[in-house]
């Protein structure tokens, strides 16, 4: 059996990641740190289509049921690609830290997803002492 740690369940978890120097978390306040400056709402949008070979597979897959591993691995690097660009974007508005990151997703059509993380752009420092 295939199993993948999927970024989604790192990421769903409150934990912390560091993105080309960027803090991105899921909560609103960073243990150890102070919010010094919230710059303003920040996001990264992809949307991609699966291939018709992926699709043929997918559809035969879903006949039988379980995982479709195509999706599966679609999903996960566009979730990725999701970050890099909300992280992309905060840098550029200034910021260090994204708090409350989360993802949002739907279906354009019946071929394309779109996938959005979005979170709160921030400047955040470490707490004296």
């Amino acid at each position: 059996m295939k199993t993948s740690v999927g970024y989604s369940h790192m990421i769903s978890r409150v934990c912390l990641k560091r993105s080309r120097g960027m803090l991105v978390v899921t909560t609103e306040n960073v243990v150890g740190h102070r919010v010094v400056e919230v710059k303003g709402q920040c996001f990264g949008v992809v949307v991609r289509s699966r291939g018709l070979g992926g699709n043929v597979m997918a559809g035969l897959r879903s006949i039988v049921g379980g995982e479709i591993f195509e999706y599966t691995h679609l999903l996960e690097g566009t979730r990725r690609q999701a970050v890099d660009r909300l992280v992309q974007n905060a840098a550029v508005m200034g910021a260090n830290a994204v708090l409350m990151m989360r993802f949002d997703s739907s279906e354009i059509g019946q071929t394309m997803s779109e996938i959005v993380a979005y979170g709160a752009a921030a400047v955040i420092e470490p707490l004296p002492g």
